[in-house]
């Protein structure tokens, strides 16, 4: 299989010469590494028992990957001792291609002297597509990647080539060595894991959030402030595939936002959120649903307290679609940004999840929205979780989220109210309500925010109840039930469709049934009650 070809500059006499690469069997998804590029200067500097003091080496690395070309591509760099900083830029061409046909997209990032291994240790950065060029220093490194020290060995340029066109990927990597001693080490101002709070109480908190140390446009200043002016309590920092923001949040974090971190994890099969990770800890990407690691990063993240999120399970973008199951999810996304069609594909599927727990007596698992948000125009908050929490605190929230004591909002301008009563007993949001079988249940929801709104019922036979809220968008909806017809109720309110309708019900039709979301509660179980 031939697939790479790599030519590289021939060093200082510049005479080109082609290049072998290695096949290798990764822990994770399929890899090929070439073989190594290596710097004359800082070689000789080395032969001769002293490393270089000052001064720059550059080399360049070109070649072509064929479509069917490995997930991952490794180019090693021989680093020698006394390198100050590591400097890299690539380039690849984008020939035209048939109408549905994709064209080439590369992805790159960095491993230092500690290796590639799966999980391991000498992870030093990502950018995915999204820069074409980066450095890494004692001192600094640019947004996505970690600084700290250039150390002596085989570091590993890596590409991502996720979409190659018919006719191939054409490459080059340059690779420049800065020679002279380390300066200061970078600070690290790693968020609190605690905020002021109001004790016992519900939060509001958008934990899907992008910013340029991904593919985002803001700055993580920008992130907070506009958190803060969303009327959010707390946020989650979820760059793909990097954990270099997490050193930076400690300077917006504050009495009023707690700022949790975390990564959106871009495997080839599925994007998920780990959400609560100790600050500094990275989660591994490189795999495939048929490479069966993902539950070992999933229980990685549980070990520190954090939870596993399925996002954008219907995603249409390549890699996106979620494809690992959920039986390692602690909640998952169902909605994203703006309402489309994609979220309410995915509200079904996590209502159909809701059925079979209920049925085979296992665990449910919770539902989440999240903004995703990048750049402008897209709005921090919309949607975002409102949590019932012991405190605003890192692992309260967690805790909160985990149990399925919330519900999704749009904006804060959205409050709601959800319980169950009966028996002379009362349950909220994600709790059971244990009532004898025929007791009447009365299911209420109090709604404020949402003019005009359309509340809905629905239980594991579907929509049982369904009433408008007025102009002023605030009301009261009570629905009566048993335990033996509803084994759980959750709560929609939804906005007017286009046409000016509520919705159409239970009927069918080719448009979508009901208006966009505008809030949506965690289900309250109802349990018939054993004599």
């Amino acid at each position: 299989m031939d697939v790479l070809h790599p030519e590289q500059d021939g060093g200082p006499e510049g005479t080109p010469g082609r290049r072998r690469f290695l096949a290798v069997a990764a822990a994770g998804a399929a890899a090929l590494t070439l073989e190594s590029l290596t710097f004359a200067q800082g070689a000789e500097a080395s032969a001769q028992g002293a490393p270089p003091q000052s001064g720059e080496e550059t080399r360049t690395i070109s070649g072509h990957l064929d479509t069917g070309v490995a997930d991952f591509v490794y180019l090693p760099v021989e680093v020698p001792p006394g390198v100050r900083k590591i400097s890299v830029s690539y380039s690849y061409d984008k020939p035209s291609v048939p109408s549905g046909t994709p064209g080439n997209s590369c992805d790159i990032g960095v491993f230092d002297e500690r290796g590639t291994a799966l999980g391991g240790r000498g992870f030093r950065g990502w950018s995915g597509g999204f820069r074409t060029a980066f450095e890494i220093g004692n001192s600094e490194a640019t947004p996505g990647y970690l600084p700290g020290p250039v150390g002596e060995g085989t570091w590993h340029v890596v590409l991502g080539p996720y979409q190659v066109a018919p006719q191939g990927l054409n490459y080059q990597v340059q690779v420049t060595l800065t020679y002279g001693p380390d300066g200061p080490a970078a600070p690290r101002h790693y968020p609190a894991r605690r905020a002021k709070g109001r004790g016992r109480a519900w939060y509001r908190g958008d934990c899907h959030l992008h910013t340029v140390h991904s593919d985002g446009r803001r700055q993580p200043s920008e992130v907070a402030a506009g958190a803060r002016a969303a009327g959010l309590d707390f946020i989650v920092s979820t760059d793909h595939n990097t954990s270099s923001a997490h050193a930076v949040w400690g300077e917006y974090a504050g009495a009023d936002l707690l700022i949790v971190t975390g990564e959106e994890v871009t495997t080839r099969n599925g994007h998920w959120l780990a959400l609560g990770l100790p600050a500094g800890d990275w989660i591994d990407w490189r795999y495939r649903t048929r490479d069966d690691a993902f539950p070992r990063f999933a229980r990685q993240v549980r070990r520190g307290g954090g939870l596993v999120v399925p996002a954008h399970m219907y995603c249409a973008y390549v890699a996106c679609q979620w494809k690992f199951g959920f039986d390692d999810a602690d909640a998952t996304e169902v909605w994203t940004g703006p309402w489309t069609y994609d979220d309410e594909h995915a509200v079904s599927t996590w209502d159909q999840k809701i059925g079979e727990a209920v049925r085979s007596g296992g665990r449910w698992i919770p539902a989440m929205g999240n903004s995703d948000a990048h750049s402008e125009p897209q709005v921090i908050g919309l949607p975002h979780n409102v949590v019932r929490a012991d405190d605003l605190s890192t692992d309260a929230i967690m805790d909160g989220i985990r149990a399925g004591h919330s519900y999704l909002a749009e904006s804060s301008a959205v409050q709601l109210t959800f319980t169950a009563t009966g028996n002379g007993r009362q349950a909220g949001i994600g709790e059971k309500l244990t009532v004898p079988a025929d007791a009447p249940v009365d299911v209420r929801l109090d709604v404020k925010g949402v003019p005009n709104g359309t509340v809905r019922f629905l239980t594991d036979e579907g929509q049982m109840h369904q009433e408008s809220l007025d102009a002023g968008g605030e009301g009261s909806v009570v629905w009566r039930t048993t335990a033996s017809l509803a084994a759980y109720v959750r709560a929609e309110v939804r906005h007017l469709m286009a046409n000016g309708s509520p919705g159409q019900g239970n009927t069918m039709g080719d448009a979508l049934l009901f208006g966009s979301m505008a809030a949506l509660t965690n289900p309250i179980f109802l349990a018939a009650a054993r004599h």
